[in-house]
């Protein structure tokens, strides 16, 4: 009986610590993409200001900005996920208690998003593989020639997803579990303040 007490509460703490790591990984991770965004605002004032103040597009520089909004867009992707900032379009959940937007969100992660980030690894495989076979460039002389390494973004986005998927998939069932209601504020609570409504 002793042993199994122990091995009960260890078993949630493990978990949580699980999850807190990657919650740390996905926080860490967007933090450094979301200063390409920086830099995409930069370079595209510098497009804007040759083209129209010196007469000079440089192809290289508008594919740039190109490539850093992929980077953002695809990178971030799991950053979102983590922060609940992905568009909602709800009309009972932000009422549900939070053992029942776990139920809603863990139906969600099961049944949607993670046959969505396995349609797009499966869609997306021979895409990739494709540009990397050619080393794939761009299509103008000028223009940088990394498509291929632009194309590889996608199973990145995958992998990041993923991770975090399985990350939320373990805080709601911590939660549904009653082992550790205190995660709940680890996914923002859903009030009009804190998801977008479409």
């Amino acid at each position: 009986m002793p042993k199994t007490s122990t091995t009960s509460t260890r078993s949630p703490r493990g978990s949580i610590h699980i999850l807190q790591r990657i919650d740390l990984f996905t926080e860490r991770t967007g933090g450094a993409i979301a200063w390409l965004n920086l830099a995409m605002v930069i370079l595209m004032c510098l497009v804007v200001l040759l083209r129209y103040a010196f007469n000079v597009s440089l192809v290289a520089v508008q594919e740039g900005v190109m490539y850093l909004h992929a980077i953002i867009f695809m990178l971030a992707s799991a950053y979102t996920l983590k922060s609940n900032d992905h568009v909602r379009v709800d009309i009972f959940y932000q009422r549900f208690s939070p053992k029942q937007q776990a139920a809603v969100n863990l139906i969600g992660t099961l049944l949607l998003l993670l046959p969505t980030i396995l349609f797009i690894a499966f869609a997306s495989w021979n895409y990739v593989l494709s540009a990397w076979r050619i080393h794939e460039v761009s299509q103008e002389a000028s223009g940088i020639p990394l498509v291929y390494l632009l194309k590889s973004l996608i199973p990145v986005m995958v992998g990041l997803l993923f991770i975090q998927a399985m990350a939320e998939l373990l805080r709601n069932l911590l939660i549904l579990s009653g082992t550790a209601t205190h995660l709940v504020q680890a996914a923002p609570a859903h009030t009009p303040g804190a998801h977008k409504d479409a």
